[in-house]
């Protein structure tokens, strides 16, 4: 006798989200986590640090160390992401309830030591909130049938950016302490958080399937199985080796003109209004970015994909060496933020081509090797810039890595193509 949908049956059917919608809220919920975790939990550093400057609460070295021990804690969050073994959601859950927490310390507490210790587990919980809820993401998206949506996801951290410039311009406009600044950027943290913590409720396990009913060709059997885009070909001598330490010139090659930025400005451009909104041009460009970079099709390389980010970036680096005046600082922001996690978004579609619904691991391996080149390029920078004056060095630098990271990511994709059976 055929089964019968019951009037209960038809009910909780009738509440369940369409798969479209679903999938927008998971997307939108993500964003709004990268935006907590990476724009405020790590960004807002940058638009806070000259307020902190002007009332003396620290001063350009000891600044200078505790951004150096954010990314070290971003590296350290990275790398332990590859032995975590909570659910995603909850992981996500506790790396964002404890930056806000860790935001409101930075206006609440005034010692260089506990800031220090803030400052590091910081970049610990935006680590695990970036891999974890990526990687979740993801696969949630790809469940769903709308992996596109996957850029949306990455155009959390310009928000945040956007958003905490504009907070320490209001707080630098009504003459607020620095204190206020972080508190204000940890209420909106808390906000954001409590209007997606429902999405990160932990999965439920999968409902049992009676015999015989998933059948080929079926929506949740195409689900399961993994796209012809992402399937290894174990056989092609594919490694996970190329993605790991090609990432890592991605974080070198960006992170001299994400941390001095605003100095560089002002060091060309001395008494001009324009230097302060250069990065938060930046972080507005990176949501187009992302969400336009996700639309390219799976069935397009990563490593191609990667190697054009590169190029782009690399020219943005390099750009006010050659026009040093507005029109170049402008011109360079465009170009660093409009790749800037579309690097990220094909760094995660690369992993789960190689590791499918496994990649966690191989994700935090990657996003440790970004940090690697985050802790290195501001010591890579400073010494440059003491033997020279000027930045031209440190930005050549930073901008012959991406270009060599490009030259390596075709590399790796023309010796696929020459391995392939």
């Amino acid at each position: 006798m055929p089964a019968t949908l019951t009037d209960s049956d038809s009910a909780v059917s009738s509440r369940q989200p369409s798969p479209e919608r679903a999938a927008w809220r998971i997307a939108l919920s993500c964003m709004l986590a990268l935006a907590i975790a990476m724009g405020i939990g790590r960004f807002a550093f940058t638009p806070m640090l000259p307020l902190m400057l002007h009332e003396h609460l620290t001063d350009i070295q000891h600044g200078s160390w505790l951004a150096s021990l954010n990314y070290a804690g971003y590296f350290v969050g990275a790398l332990s992401c590859m032995w975590l073994r909570f659910t995603p959601t909850r992981i996500v859950r506790f790396a964002l309830a404890f930056t806000v927490v860790l935001t409101l310390a930075m206006g609440l507490l005034d010692s260089f030591a506990v800031w220090a210790v803030v400052r590091t587990l910081a970049g610990v919980m935006s680590a695990w909130a970036m891999v974890f809820s990526a990687g979740w993401a993801f696969r949630k998206l790809g469940e769903l049938h709308m992996p596109s949506l996957g850029g949306v996801i990455f155009a959390g951290p310009g928000a945040g950016i956007v958003v905490t410039g504009l907070l320490a311009s209001l707080n630098s406009s009504l003459a607020w302490p620095a204190r206020g600044g972080w508190l204000l950027c940890g209420g909106l943290a808390l906000a954001l958080l409590a209007l997606i913590w429902r999405t990160f409720e932990p999965d439920g396990p999968a409902p049992a399937k009676p015999a015989g009913a998933a059948k080929p060709g079926h929506a949740t059997h195409a689900a399961n199985a993994p796209p012809a885009a992402h399937a290894v070909n174990h056989g092609s001598g594919e490694t996970v080796i190329p993605v790991t330490v090609l990432y890592g010139f991605a974080g070198f090659g960006y992170i001299i003109t994400a941390t001095f930025l605003p100095v560089i400005a002002r060091q060309v451009l001395p008494g001009s209004p324009w230097p302060d909104l250069f990065f938060p041009l930046l972080g507005l460009m990176v949501m187009p970015g992302a969400i336009i970079g996700a639309r390219a099709p799976q069935t397009w390389d990563n490593r191609l994909l990667l190697a054009a980010c590169y190029v782009t970036q690399g020219v943005g680096v390099g750009i006010g060496i050659v026009l040093p005046n507005v029109v170049g600082f402008a011109v360079g922001s465009v170009l660093v933020g409009l790749p800037f996690t579309a690097i990220t978004v094909y760094a995660v579609r690369e992993c789960r081509r190689l590791r499918g619904d496994n990649a966690n691991g191989l994700i935090g391996l990657v996003t440790a090797s970004y940090g690697i080149g985050q802790i290195v390029g501001p010591l890579v920078a400073a010494p440059l810039v003491a033997a020279t004056g000027n930045f031209t060095a440190a930005l050549l630098c930073a901008s012959g890595a991406l270009a060599l990271g490009a030259i390596g990511f075709v590399w790796d994709w023309r010796r696929s193509l020459e391995h392939a059976p």
